[in-house]
């Protein structure tokens, strides 16, 4: 199979995003692997994994917006802010009372920047140690606040009583980097007045990486993995600025790239470098009088491997056509039985 790219898993639920890593690590014979960004235990979908070359991008990718559809019940609070924590405060009288409408307006109440406090249970470090690991010890550490966009709050569903006849809703949700649902959802309950915890989590998209995009983990193989693998350059998903060889090594080596001296640059802000065949070799962005490089895909030993190469092929002189030495040996006996 190609050795770089994105595979889009879909992850299940109950296993870490590092776990996940591994399996497919495991399954794809110990290829590079890296995820763009931790998805919750409880969570289930998108998590796009890296592959050879393409964990150099990981950075570019976890910037990106991403998308989920959660359910939630209402009533309920919870240390973790989810079903699997433990239950610190419940009001059924306040939840019963709500309706549709009365949620769906808190929701768009989030949509814009908020600042947002990452649950106690979660990978978030602090002095270097996971807020979950620190929790679990015992240690009571308030997570930093950090500033989030969310781009989409709405409710999708009214699910009606769950078990215990408290409400249940499914809503979708859009939002930056370093947006917790799970927080989102304990603010809802807060604001509301009664309490909320998540039940469940599905992440439907991770920047270009949609649901449909993704594989099961369990039977993956090799060949699956390779008719799914996402290209690094359609994996970008940026305006492209296609080079001829001759520019390969000068890339390789992080030359500076005067605009002055080059010609068809995109006038996008940032974009994508790719070779005559489409391979991605860099990502840069435009400066005042030059391009500034993000990231660089080529190495120096890999363009030199492929000047060699170029000079290794026999050189054809497109204007004399090629002529079969059997196709002119046989012309020549025809002319010269003619002759006789």
């Amino acid at each position: 199979m190609a050795r770089a790219g994105v595979l889009v898993v879909d992850k299940p639920r109950g296993h870490t995003s590092a776990a996940v890593v591994a399996h497919v690590r495991t399954r794809l014979r110990g290829i590079k692997a890296g995820h763009t960004g931790t998805l919750d235990p409880l969570a289930t979908g998108v998590l796009p994994i890296c592959l050879g070359d393409a964990c150099k991008l990981a950075g570019l990718f976890i910037a990106e917006d991403k998308s989920y559809l959660a359910e939630l019940e209402l009533g309920v609070a919870t240390d973790s802010y989810d079903a699997e924590g433990e239950v610190v405060a419940t009001d059924d009288v306040a939840a019963g009372r709500l309706d549709p409408a009365t949620v769906a307006a808190a929701l768009a109440g989030f949509v814009g920047v908020q600042v947002q406090r990452p649950p106690r249970f979660s990978a978030v470090k602090v002095g270097g140690r996971r807020l979950h690991a620190l929790a679990r010890a015992g240690e009571d550490v308030e997570a930093p606040e950090r500033t989030v966009t969310i781009h989409r709050a709405e409710l999708v569903e009214w699910l009606g009583p769950g078990p215990a006849g408290r409400p249940r809703l499914r809503i979708a949700v859009d939002g930056s980097k370093g947006t917790f649902v799970r927080t989102l959802v304990h603010d809802l309950g807060q604001r509301l007045g009664c309490g909320a915890h998540l039940t469940e989590l599905r992440r439907t998209r991770s920047g270009p990486f949609e649901l449909a995009m993704a594989v099961e983990l369990g039977g993956l193989t090799p060949g699956r993995a390779a008719a799914a693998l996402v290209p690094m350059a359609k994996a970008v998903g940026l305006p492209s600025w296609t080079v001829d060889e001759a520019m390969v090594p000068r890339i390789a080596r992080g030359e500076p790239l005067y605009l002055g001296s080059l010609s068809r640059v995109p006038a996008a802000t940032r974009f994508q470098v790719v070779d005559e065949q489409g391979d991605l070799l860099a990502v840069v962005e435009r400066g005042i009088d030059r391009l500034a490089y993000v990231r660089v895909l080529i190495t120096q030993d890999q363009a030199a491997a492929r000047a060699a190469a170029a000079a290794a092929e026999p050189l054809v002189n497109p204007a004399e056509p090629l002529v079969d030495p059997l196709d002119e040996a046989s012309a020549l006996a025809r002319a010269g039985a003619a002759e006789a």
